[in-house]
């Protein structure tokens, strides 16, 4: 596996990047152990400029840097959380429906595009608004929105798998649906999967955040699109409030999709042979 890691340059970069962000995530507790919306010193101070706080203090004096690590706990919480309740939905549905086809494919394939013609960025705000402003509501608008990708995926890995050879040999030998369908066909899909989730968890980050920037997210929990939303007013004169979390959420995006990237490539036999 570390030597899969070191030939991939893509697949180092993203890991070292989203390590770095983990590290953020995990460290923020330890080292800003304080409530990140508390005022700690003046008001607009640049970054380098005040000892306390090493990338400066927004409007009203509170510290970008605990803002930063403590943002990237949600953040991250909220991608990976809501992308896993994403996938456990769109697996199920894309696996069913892929296999059996027919009436099956039929009906499931229309809820799913019933969820998709709607707008995911409307939809995600009608729940939030029905539910009230949350973590946990983001975390289920963001799951919500997300599942109909991932059942469409997995249905058309399924279609093409359910006609090979090893599949019709476990039909022969008696083996059950269920087993074929989550012990044979499901591993073989799985690079593709987890292409899809990498890129799903980038986009559900950068949704978190435009919610939260548009104040549908939780007010008593502070996330990088929450700064960015609060640092708008003060763009002219201290643009370095938005430009800060905005580049934490381009570097975790970039991680994100490099991983993805990264595990395609290793994955994917054919690009294996076309790089050697």
């Amino acid at each position: 596996m570390m030597r899969l890691i070191l030939r991939n340059w893509t697949l180092s970069l993203g890991l070292a990047l989203l390590a770095l962000i983990l590290l953020m995530a995990l460290s923020a507790p330890i080292l800003y152990p304080g409530d990140p919306y508390a005022m700690m010193g003046p008001p607009l101070q640049w970054p380098g400029t005040y000892p306390g706080a090493p990338l400066g203090t927004d409007s009203l004096g509170r510290d970008i840097a605990a803002g930063i690590f403590h943002g990237a706990r949600v953040s991250l919480m909220v991608g990976f959380v809501s992308v896993a309740c994403a996938l456990v939905v769109g697996i199920l549905v894309g696996a069913f429906a892929g296999y059996y086809g027919g009436w099956v494919d039929d009906a499931l394939m229309r809820i799913t595009e019933l969820f998709q013609t709607i707008p995911q960025f409307m939809l995600a705000i009608v729940i939030i608004a029905i539910m009230g402003p949350s973590i946990q509501a983001v975390i289920i608008s963001l799951g919500v929105v997300s599942w109909p990708t991932v059942a469409r995926l997995v249905r058309s890995e399924f279609l093409v798998l359910r006609e090979r050879a090893f599949v019709h040999s476990c039909i022969v030998i008696g083996m059950s649906d269920l087993r074929i369908i989550f012990a044979q066909i499901l591993p073989n899909a799985l690079s593709s999967i987890t292409v899809m989730a990498s890129v799903l968890v980038a986009t559900a980050i950068l949704m978190e955040s435009a919610l939260s920037f548009l104040g549908f997210g939780d007010p008593n929990v502070i996330t990088w699109g929450t700064m960015i939303g609060l640092g708008r007013s003060q763009l002219r004169d201290a643009w370095y409030i938005i430009a800060i979390p905005g580049l934490a959420l381009l570097v975790t995006a970039l991680a994100l999709n490099l991983v993805g990237e990264g595990i395609n490539d290793a994955m994917n036999p054919r690009l294996r042979k076309r790089k050697i």
